[in-house]
């Protein structure tokens, strides 16, 4: 550890200390009185939906420098790689980024409704080029039940993220407001900072602005190793505004821009570090750009119509170069002809461009005693991408409609869920193929009106041929086919074990099974065809009126290549993992916690993994009142112990430790 990171480090380190002291010490600092017990995270025992919501509150908590670090708690999600935007992927539920590829199109992620991500993009990761300042709420739905409204061929599950509003700040409240927020991370050099600046000129009229720089360099494993050999600048920035209009306000259009870019040079090709100096290195840009234009209408005293109509344009561009001589494979070293210029895939230049229309109406009515809350909606999505040298290129033009309804009869909801989509897909050197597919789902879900639900589920999707397949005809009209059944238990309740206390926890058991696959093969490049998944997902929540909360949360999956004739482990399992988190708040002021994530060895795979036992520390001081009302101190220290560990999945060993510090100051 350089001088620099000591001194950082210790800053950290005092700093909690400093935060920790008021609660042995309350004769010299008060600290506002605590009025009920929250935990960081609620638990959604509401619905049947495999559904995790993370806030705010908790993005800030987490210190996250990627989009994937938000998300890597929540039980069934696994990160491959995932601290930096490169060569980095999401896995759910088994499916999702892979050792080879970002994404298998299992796993959907939208930004305000936008649907962004690329295909297939070899070694090259997800790409998700996107930064956690700009959001106020990721949420996460696994499994298939709860995604036909966003798409279809979801199998491992959803992310859907929100940027955040002017009114946010303002708190509807004409007025300018200003937040700074600086951090800085020992392990790796990696500082951010976000400024956001909130106008509402009155009540129907809000902007937004907000630009954030974040810079990383290598990070150290637990045993002081450089993990890959380049780190990031990543400068990110949103424009955002929205106009209520209308008698009663029913009528608002709101419209954003992001735009997020990364320029590498003569970094590897290979982001998952998995092929040495095979491709050799690249100069790498790549560009990050999303749209939306959203239009509500949502009349008073009308509860059939509550519509809304939603334009995106997300656009992804990655340039990339050989550099000259840094393939161990020139000179026909490797055994073969080494292509004059690098191979095809480090020359190969991608853009993708998804325009999708979403036009969805919600109605509450009543037919007798039974209550419906009626999702119907129509969508068109059409997703180009630019013929690559090492890649096909064309047109996918999709047509979808939509119905979810959530029917209520006094404890029990039964929710029958349908989707049907056209695709037209082809390329000026390819066929033009036609596939449509019906999907749908059911669920139910029963309160006893003491605390106890029980639900269940069962969903059918198909993930239709993508451009990436042009190549290959066989694949252009067999879509890839999955059904999932769900069953769980859930409970909710005020004064458990003690006055004023409060426990909700939610179990949830899967089986998936996947068929007519033609996105994996095995090692010897032979097709997978059929695989199956199942697992077990435990959240838990409680809380004391005292402050005292403790969270905790916990994955069991099992999955099988059911390939005829070639039956093995399916590779994408994770690790069984659970994560404890005890902390005490005190009222808005202070907020401390513990955090304990273990994950099993995993020997039922071809890369098998060390078990891992990693401590986080978070400190969170916000002032209510006086010189410092509106500052944010926010220490935390990851991986205290230094643990050296790659995770299960990842290609990369994880970073050691890392203090943490971010100042942010609401003006």
């Amino acid at each position: 550890m350089t001088a620099r990171h000591m001194t950082v480090g210790l800053l950290a380190c005092g700093t909690a200390m400093a935060l920790a002291w008021p609660a042995a010490a309350q004769d010299s600092f008060s600290l506002d009185p605590v009025t009920l017990g929250q935990s960081k995270r609620e638990v959604r025992t509401d619905t049947a939906v495999s559904e995790t919501v993370v806030d705010e509150e908790e993005i800030e908590d987490r210190q996250a420098t990627t989009i994937a670090e938000l998300v890597d708690s929540v039980p069934g999600v696994s990160l491959i790689n995932g601290t930096t935007p490169q060569g980095s992927g999401i896995n759910i539920r088994g499916f999702g980024a892979t050792s080879s590829y970002g994404s298998d199109q299992k796993v959907a992620i939208q930004v305000d409704g936008a649907s962004v991500g690329s295909e297939e993009l070899y070694r090259i990761g997800t790409q998700l080029f996107t930064d956690p300042a700009l959001y106020k709420q990721v949420t996460v739905i696994r499994g298939t039940a709860g995604t036909f409204e966003y798409g279809s061929g979801i199998i491992g599950g959803l992310i859907r993220l929100d940027t955040k509003d002017a009114s946010d700040f303002t708190g509807g409240v004409p007025g300018f407001k200003l937040r700074q927020t600086l951090q800085y991370g020992t392990n790796g050099d990696a500082w951010a900072s976000s400024t956001i600046l909130a106008w509402q000129p009155d009540e129907n009229l809000e902007f937004l602005g907000n630009y954030t720089y974040r810079s990383q360099g290598v990070q150290k494993d637990g045993d002081g190793k450089g993990i890959g050999e380049d780190g990031f600048d990543l400068p990110s920035w949103m424009l955002k505004g929205k106009y209520t209009f209308g008698e009663a306000r029913e009528h608002s259009v709101k419209l954003s821009y992001s735009d997020t870019s990364s320029d590498e040079k003569d970094v590897p090709y290979d982001t998952f570090g998995t092929t040495t100096d095979m491709f050799g290195n690249v100069d790498r840009k790549t560009r990050s750009k999303t749209a939306v234009l959203e239009y509500a209408f949502d009349p008073a005293g009308n509860d059939l119509i509550n519509l809304t109509a939603t334009l995106s344009y997300a656009e992804q561009k990655i340039d990339q170069d050989y550099v000259p001589g840094s393939s161990s494979c020139e000179g026909g070293a490797c055994g073969f002809p080494f292509p004059p210029g690098g191979f095809p895939t480090t020359n190969a230049d991608h853009r993708y461009e998804t325009t999708k229309l979403t036009v969805k109406n919600q109605a509450l009515f009543a037919t007798g005693q039974l209550g419906h809350d009626l999702r119907t909606g129509v969508e068109y999505v059409r997703k180009e991408r630019l013929d690559a040298n090492s890649a096909p290129g064309g047109t996918d033009k999709r047509w979808a409609l939509f119905a979810v309804d959530d029917m209520s009869f006094g404890g029990l909801t039964l929710t029958p869920a349908l989707r049907y989509e056209t695709q037209d897909i082809g390329g000026d050197s390819y066929a033009d193929y036609d596939n449509d597919a019906l999907m749908g789902g059911f669920s139910a879900r029963y309160a006893f009106g003491n605390g106890w639900a029980v639900f269940g589920s069962a969903a059918y999707t198909e993930n239709l041929p993508i451009i990436d397949d042009l190549g290959t005809p066989a694949y252009m009209t067999r879509s890839e086919k999955a059904r999932t059944y769900e069953l769980g238990v859930s409970y909710d309740r005020g004064t458990v074990f003690a006055e004023g206390d409060d426990l909700a926890l939610k179990a949830t058991a899967y089986h998936t099974t996947v068929w007519d696959i033609t996105s994996y093969t095995t090692d010897t490049m032979v097709p997978i065809t059929d695989a199956r998944m199942k697992g077990l997902e435990l959240e838990a929540a409680y809380s004391l009126p005292s402050g005292h909360y403790v969270d905790f949360n916990a994955n069991i999956a099992r999955g099988e290549n059911t390939t005829p004739g070639i039956r093995d482990d399916w590779e994408g399992t994770p690790a069984d993992d659970l994560r404890v988190t005890l902390g005490k708040r005190w009222g808005e002021t202070l907020d401390l916690s513990w955090e304990v994530a273990h994950a099993a060895e995993m020997n039922r795979s071809d890369t098998p993994s060390d078990s891992s036992t990693v401590h986080n520390l978070r400190a969170t001081w916000r002032p209510q009142e006086g010189l410092f009302k509106g500052t944010e101190i926010r220490a935390g220290i990851e991986n205290a112990f230094d643990l050296d560990y790659t995770p299960h999945l990842a290609t990369r060993p994880a970073p050691g430790r890392t203090f943490k510090l971010t100042l942010a100051r609401t003006f």
